[in-house]
């Protein structure tokens, strides 16, 4: 590349003054103010723009932009003065026709001058930082028109009025009320706010606080909430059709306290109609709508959740406490169920599934439910009667649904430790007596609570299934190595392993030779291949099969109770017995043995025995014989069918004394891992701990808590601190 040296050019000013006429600034302003009176006169079809655009940019090149810009405003305020004047004039409804009309044509008039004015606007308005043309324009419309004191108040008044008039139900030319408020809009949102919102507000306000009270002194709660939701819609439909899209907030805030923040507590508890009248009558539209309009307002939903937990408490309360109530178990949690039920659906249907009624729900059943302490036994028994017949013919699916209902109540109960004893003890007698609908159903409800509480808390109740199972095995192994009887009394045995099933007492009967010598052959052949185990019957969990022949010779298969059996194969041999010669053959327990013939001789039509004298007590001089008159139009006959039934005082005495003893070991193991992690507490925290750790069995008692430190430290776990006797060591 060549370095040829690089050339500056430079521009230098003409040498001589340019001259201009003394007159030229005022001609040139008045053909611009001609112009500007012909456009505001609408009569700007002869004007030529390209010259008058060069006579405004003239104008400022030769620095007369002050003169131009001052001659504008001056033009322009005497033209809106007279507009003012005509607007003023206008009568009637045609008052806003006119300004309109006026502010349409005002508008024509700006965007021509600021056109012609361009230049202007572009260059002597930016160096000077005054307000460009057409923003000015706007500025002398507002202070000049809307800001005159004859039109300020009238267009307000009559922009109100109008409002007003369409709020009581008269049609409005909301077009023309859209093209007003669109004016203040375009005059800036400050002239928006404060010239026409916040009277708007205020007046709106006032409408609705007279309008409200007089709605709650004549209508029901659900058509107040109606009223109040039409009103809250048809405001928001008016910001959508004439007013700027930010007043919606604004107004449906003035609408939502007015309606509703001021009248919450009277409308909720308005009788005959508040809020416990929807939810008793399941008004899920009331409701909804309740939900809907309370949630804008502060506190609103807290107002709906406390009086429905207060209202659900209160029945629930007088649900379970009630002792008529109390009488059948399976009805008492159906109940609870209905109640879920009910309000599950107001839930979902109504409150949109919203979590925080859920959890009000669910503390409130929580709640009642540990308000008797009977619950768990009895929800162990609405179980037990499901799944001995209620579920019979019911699909799987079906099944599932009840088995959750039945879990989710469990979930509430604080003892379920309590739940578990009676749970184990209806499930023996169901697999004991071949009485449950559906080995599925049983094993689901086993995974269910598995899944709930962990392993621990059903390893006994599996247990019970592995025992029936291997005990069909065992019986298969039995009769395989003894095929000599087949013939005669068939034995089915089912062995228990002792710490799986609930703990029966070894009641003493004397079972019939034929059924004794089989028990004996099963015990060699049971020890033979199983060492170090032994066997006791429990002859009182045990039934029979057998077969009777009656006078005329009616055959009969009896199902009947191991002891029933003892009982009846006495009368093979003697055709009368005493109580006290059946006593002795049997040595069954008084209790047991009054139960068993009561069973026998006073149901009717199960009364295969008579008794002498005929009475519903068995007396120890009682005097029995067959029945040769007994009939039935079934073949098989049940007698004495055991059925899960409500424990008796005695009987709960004692099932309460086996739960608080299977809880110490539970309440010292949990202390100790607690102290063993921590190695230094104090009283208190120990008790929180505990009971935290524990809850999900059950409640812990703080008496017993500290009963069980004590024992700990008797037997060197812990030791108290020398110097502050509430502080605990643990020993290694």
């Amino acid at each position: 590349m060549s370095n040829q040296k690089k050339r500056n050019f430079q521009i230098e000013a003409f040498k001589h003054r340019v001259v201009v006429d003394p007159k030229y600034a005022d001609k040139t302003w008045q053909i611009l103010e001609r112009a500007i009176h012909q456009i505001y006169n609408q009569d700007a079809s002869g004007l030529s723009f390209e010259e008058l655009y060069r006579n405004a940019y003239n104008m400022v090149l030769h620095k007369f932009g002050d003169k131009l810009y001052t001659g504008f405003i001056a033009t322009m305020t005497a033209h809106l003065k007279e507009k003012s004047k005509l607007i003023e004039a206008a009568q009637g409804g045609s008052f806003l026709e006119e300004l309109n009309k006026k502010w349409n044509e005002h508008n024509k008039a700006l965007e021509m001058i600021r056109d012609i004015l361009m230049y202007m606007d572009r260059t002597y308005i930016q160096s000077t930082k005054k307000p460009h043309v057409h923003p000015m324009g706007l500025s002398l419309w507002r202070d000049n028109v809307v800001h005159s004191p004859k039109i300020h108040t009238r267009l307000l008044n009559t922009l109100l009025d109008l409002v007003h008039k369409e709020r009581t139900g008269e049609v409005i030319d909301r077009g023309l009320v859209r093209h007003v408020t669109k004016m203040f809009m375009d005059l800036g949102e400050s002239v928006y706010q404060d010239d026409f919102e916040k009277p708007f507000l205020d007046a709106s306000s006032e409408f609705y606080k007279v309008e409200s009270q007089e709605f709650i002194e004549s209508c029901d709660c659900g058509d107040y909430l109606k009223k109040a939701e039409k009103r809250l819609t048809e405001e928001i439909d008016r910001v959508g059709h004439y007013l700027d899209a930010k007043s919606e907030d604004k107004i449906t805030s003035v609408v939502e306290k007015e309606m509703i923040a001021n009248h919450m507590q009277r409308l909720v508890h308005m009788e005959n109609s508040g809020l416990v009248n929807m939810l008793l009558n399941d008004k899920y539209e009331d409701l909804g709508r309740m939900y809907n309009l309370f949630r804008r307002v502060t506190n609103g939903l807290a107002t709906v959740r406390d009086v429905m937990t207060s209202h659900l408490r209160e029945t629930g309360k007088q649900l379970v406490t009630d002792p008529e109530k109390s009488k059948d178990p399976v009805e008492f949690v159906q109940r609870l169920l209905d109640e879920r039920d009910k309000y599950d659906k107001i839930i979902s249907t109504a409150f949109g599934n919203d979590k925080t009624f859920q959890n009000a729900l669910n503390s409130s059943f929580e709640y009642f439910v540990n308000l008797n302490a009977r619950s768990p036994e009895f929800i162990s028994l609405f179980v037990d009667d499901k799944l001995r017949k209620g579920l019979k013919g019911i699909a799987d699916v079906d099944v599932e649904v009840i088995l959750d209902k039945v879990m989710m109540l469990f979930r509430y109960l604080q003892e379920k430790d309590v739940f578990e004893k009676y749970y184990k003890q209806h499930l023996a007698k169901r697999l004991l007596s071949g009485k449950t609908v559906s080995d599925d159903a049983e094993k689901s409800l086993v995974v269910k609570l598995k899944t709930e509480c962990g392993y621990q808390f059903t390893s006994k109740l599996e247990g019970m299934f592995t025992d029936m199972k291997t005990s069909e095995d065992t019986m298969r192994g039995f009769y395989g190595s003894h095929p000599e009887l087949s013939e005669g009394p068939t034995l089915s045995v089912q062995v228990l392993t002792t710490g799986s099933w609930p703990t029966q007492p070894a009641v003493p009967c004397n079972l019939p030779a034929e059924v004794s010598v089989l028990c004996e052959k099963f015990r060699s052949y049971y020890l033979g291949t199983h060492t170090g185990r032994r066997l006791s019957w429990q002859t009182n969990m045990g039934t029979a099969d057998i077969k009777a022949i009656f006078g005329k010779g009616q055959k009969h298969e009896l199902n009947v109770s191991t002891f029933q059996m003892c009982v009846l194969m006495l009368f093979n041999n003697s055709d009368r017995l005493s109580y006290k010669e059946i006593e002795q053959a049997t040595e069954i327990p008084p209790p047991d043995l009054k139960r068993c013939l009561q069973s026998l001789a006073c149901v009717k039509g199960k009364n295969v025995i008579k008794k002498e004298p005929m009475s519903k007590d068995i007396g120890e001089e009682d005097l029995f014989c067959v029945n040769d008159k007994f009939t039935s139009k079934f073949y098989k006959v049940k007698i004495g069918t055991v059925v899960a039934q409500k424990e008796t005082e005695p009987e709960k005495q004692e099932t309460r004394q086996r739960v608080e003893e299977d809880r110490k070991p539970q309440i010292e193991a949990a202390i100790v891992r607690i102290m063993k992690s921590r190695k230094i507490l104090d009283h208190n925290n120990i008790i929180a701990e505990v009971t935290k750790q524990l809850q999900p069995r059950f409640l812990a008692n703080p008496t017993e808590i500290k009963k069980r430190i004590e024992s700990l430290i008797e037997r060197d776990f812990l030791e108290r601190d020398n110097t502050d006797r509430k502080l605990y060591r643990y020993l290694a």
